[in-house]
């Protein structure tokens, strides 16, 4: 589809109702800019904070022995961390480019539910508010891990733990009702001639991660109120004192968890598909089955999560199952990575910020890919399991994975946002220094992980002493540069060379048939969608 095929009104040129003046635009707004752009700030200020425990993490262990913080402390920064990133970094961020994508995507006025999405936003800084006070109460913030596996989060948790289970309801209602607002908006409100197999793979990703979470956030939920009735109310679902079971909570755990680990990608996919072609110069290879392969990940990531449980002493047929099944969710996978390194072939490749972070994403997330198979494999998965292996695996999937195609995405859509050219050398500075900087910090991991360096401790041997040393030096490389990436954002809001309403030349889709920025109201007027992709 081009920019050409459309024809109509984009949007209504003397529509004189625009934003609010003041506090109240924020607080009571239903346009999808508005709140797609207070996910993403919000989103910003989380991954700053959960990326500032991750440096204390790091510089605890730039050499063994307790340095800087006591090990209770160190605990709750490794808890904290992964709870802020995942919950509060990268999914607002997919949530907010959702919001300011999705309905100029398939040529809608607006979200389907508007005041919805108001308060899904909303509830977040209060969720996070609260977990963030945990870290002034007694006993300090939850200090069991980001998984917060029982007995530990439950017998011998801290009191803030309860607050710790308010906040992640709050935001597992957040994201449920953000998801059923995507669905409503993309099933209800494509422009005519928009049809399911014509929509960009952006958009195609975000309504399967939708279903994802609007199937597996109750049961997060579900698995948290069973931790508050074993601490407040008497009951023994994972005591096994009392006849409960600590493996019922990871089997439920992670049944929640591993299709996370999908909704935390799949959009990453489609910012990827709409970045590749249009650098490349070319249309994406094999549409179709990208969207098949989509759909294949999500189904599959229903039944593999004991892939995360070899050593808990499940039975033989049982390993063999989740590590069959494991391999298989790979297949869709390497589909997708065939399919942008077919786009790329022979293509007119331009090497613009937006592309280097799409690059980056191919090679990074694959070689997170290839750990994650030699993890599916039971008898090695043994020697693996809670080791800094693991850490290197999911690092190298979530960092290059979901953050670098975040950042893509900003870069790529931001002269769309804001109407000002991006500063091209400040943003390719902040790419190489983040590249280096994720490489640096994660891939000596895997090296202290096969030696047997276990996970979540403030000390270790001195065998691991030189690779953790230079993995810190990664991380504050890492670290700092993201204050470029601040800087450079900051700026181009407020300065910059007018942006064309095509910014990218090779760009497709409807959200570049409208000016830069984009009006307060788009597609007032439903643009009329011809021809086939």
């Amino acid at each position: 589809m081009s920019t050409a095929d459309i024809t109509a009104e984009h949007h209504d040129d003397h529509h004189d109702h625009g934003p609010a003046k003041g506090l109240s635009r924020w607080f009571f707004t239903t346009n999808h800019k508005d709140i797609g752009s207070m996910y993403l700030w919000f989103s910003l200020a989380m991954f700053l904070v959960g990326g500032s425990m991750a440096l204390v993490i790091r510089a605890e262990l730039f050499q063994p022995g307790l340095q800087l913080v006591e090990p209770g402390f160190f605990n709750q920064m490794t808890t904290m961390h992964g709870l802020i990133m995942v919950f509060g970094a990268v999914m607002p961020a997919f949530v907010g480019l959702a919001n300011w994508m999705v309905p100029m995507m398939i040529g809608a006025p607006d979200m389907a539910l508007p005041r919805m999405n108001n308060w899904s936003f909303w509830i977040l800084p209060f969720a996070f508010g609260m977990l963030l006070l945990t870290l002034f109460m007694d006993g300090g913030a939850p200090n069991f891990g980001w998984t917060f596996y029982a007995p530990l989060s439950t017998t011998y948790a801290p009191d803030s733990v309860t607050f710790f289970i308010f906040a992640v309801h709050m935001m597992g209602v957040s994201s449920i009702m953000g998801a059923i607002n995507i669905v409503a908006t993309i099933l209800n409100m494509r422009a005519p001639g928009m049809t399911l197999m014509k929509m960009p793979l952006f958009v195609w990703t975000w309504l399967i991660t939708a279903y994802l979470l609007i199937a597996v956030m109750p049961v997060l939920a579900g698995v948290v109120t069973m931790m508050l009735m074993d601490i407040h109310f008497g009951t023994s679902f994972f005591d096994a004192a009392g006849g409960g079971d600590p493996v019922l909570f990871q089997h439920v755990f992670w049944f929640f968890g591993h299709p996370e680990v999908y909704i935390m990608i799949l959009p990453a996919f489609g910012i990827v598909s709409a970045i590749i072609p249009t650098f490349a110069r070319k249309q994406l290879f094999g549409y179709a089955s990208m969207v098949y392969a989509t759909a294949s990940i999500a189904f599959l990531s229903f039944i593999v999560w004991a892939h995360h449980m070899f050593t808990v002493g499940m039975p033989l047929a049982g390993e063999l199952f989740f590590m069959f099944a494991t391999m298989l969710i790979a297949v869709p996978t390497g589909v997708k990575v065939f399919n942008w390194i077919a786009t790329m072939w022979r293509g007119s490749m331009t090497f613009e910020t937006p592309m280097l972070f799409a690059l980056a994403f191919v090679i990074l997330f694959t070689i997170g890919g290839l750990s994650g198979l030699m993890l599916a494999i039971a008898p090695a998965d043994f020697q693996y399991h809670d080791t800094y292996f693991v850490v290197a695996h999911f690092h190298y999937v979530l960092v290059p994975g979901a953050i670098f195609s975040i950042m893509a995405a900003v870069y790529y859509w931001l002269p769309k946002w804001t109407g000002h050219q991006l500063n091209e050398g400040a943003g390719k500075f902040h790419f190489w220094m983040s590249f280096i900087g994720v490489n640096i910090t994660f891939f000596p991991m895997h090296f202290i992980g096969l030696a047997g360096m276990p996970r979540r401790i403030p000390d270790y041997a001195l065998q691991f002493a030189d690779f953790n040393a230079i993995a810190s030096v990664g991380a504050f490389i890492f670290g700092l540069s993201q204050l470029i990436f601040v800087w450079n954002v900051i700026q181009n809001i407020r300065s910059g060379k007018k942006a064309e309403a095509k910014c990218w030349e090779g760009a497709e889709g409807l959200e570049w048939s409208v000016p830069s920025p984009a009006p307060y109201h788009t597609f007032t007027t439903p643009p009329q969608i011809e021809g086939a992709k």
